[in-house]
């Protein structure tokens, strides 16, 4: 049983995260949820989408301006607040490294912070066991948040990611986070080539054998891009290509920007494997 803020989900059962950037850089989209309203339209039609979580940034993940913990902290906390207030039953996730940044959100509201830079601050998971908020464990190879990976090379990189996924997760049960709060994450293309996010997702199915429920973030990612040579707005078709196949293998949670093509993917691996019923079935019975 995976519990995120009021909602519980079931081992079998896929779960949609959207992304919501309050950054005016993004790489998918250079800002459009930057302004409040444009980004509150998104959360509505992400969560009419199919969305059980909504995770909200305020830091692109590549290198750029400096954003101070203060400009993260502007940008994300009255948000969050704002859409408790409108979704009060959506789990809400904020994508952050910092401690103080963690805190704040967790104050108005947050039920999950999404460590995407690998415990760069260890200190974010004692937060998380303070206000007892789920938490995302990501591998990232031990790089520094918002850099990028250079001529990096693993003996074998799944079990780095398993040593340290697992080790972070352990660590934060340990400091009071519920276990049935913790998820791990391959964290594809941070501290990775993309041979390696291409290996890290074959192989994912040794992650989902630790017991431990799986996010991963593929959304347009470079690893995509580059198996395809495909730009940013032409890698749909790819990222869920590897959603299916990583649904397959038992990823359970799904960090996207597009929900409603990545529901029907979801929920037809999840009737593949015998887990979701048809939503109609009358062929041959008529």
């Amino acid at each position: 049983m995976l519990r995120l803020g009021r909602r519980e989900f079931g081992a079998h059962e896929p779960v949609i995260m959207a992304i919501v950037n309050r950054t005016p850089d993004s790489f998918y989209d250079q800002g459009a949820t930057f302004r409040d309203e444009p980004a509150l339209a998104r959360v509505e039609q992400a969560v009419s989408e199919g969305a059980a979580i909504i995770d909200i940034g305020g830091v692109k993940a590549g290198p750029g301006e400096e954003v101070t913990a203060e400009e993260e902290t502007r940008r994300t906390v009255g948000f969050v607040a704002e859409v408790r207030r409108r979704f009060p039953d959506v789990v809400i996730s904020v994508d952050t490294w910092r401690h103080d940044v963690g805190e704040a959100v967790c104050e108005a509201g947050a039920d999950v912070l999404n460590d995407a830079w690998g415990g760069f601050d260890p200190r974010l998971a004692e937060v998380a066991g303070r206000y007892g908020a789920g938490l995302v464990c990501t591998h990232a190879g031990g790089t520094r948040p918002r850099t990028r990976p250079h001529r990096v090379a693993y003996e074998d990189v799944m079990a780095d990611i398993l040593e340290v996924t697992v080790g972070l997760a352990e660590r934060a049960v340990s400091l009071g986070v519920p276990r049935e709060s913790v998820l791990i994450d391959p964290g594809h293309d941070f501290g990775k080539n993309t041979r390696h996010s291409l290996e890290a997702t074959r192989r994912l199915g040794e992650m989902a054998a630790t017991g431990w429920p799986v996010l991963v973030s593929l959304s347009n990612k470079d690893f995509v891009g580059e198996t395809l040579d495909r730009p940013v707005k032409e890698r749909l078709l790819g990222t869920l290509a590897t959603t299916a196949v990583s649904a397959w293998l038992g990823a359970q949670v799904y960090r996207v920007h597009e929900v409603a093509e990545t529901r029907q993917v979801l929920d037809m691996v999840a009737s593949i494997a015998g887990h979701r019923p048809p939503a109609v079935a009358r062929r041959g019975l008529a």
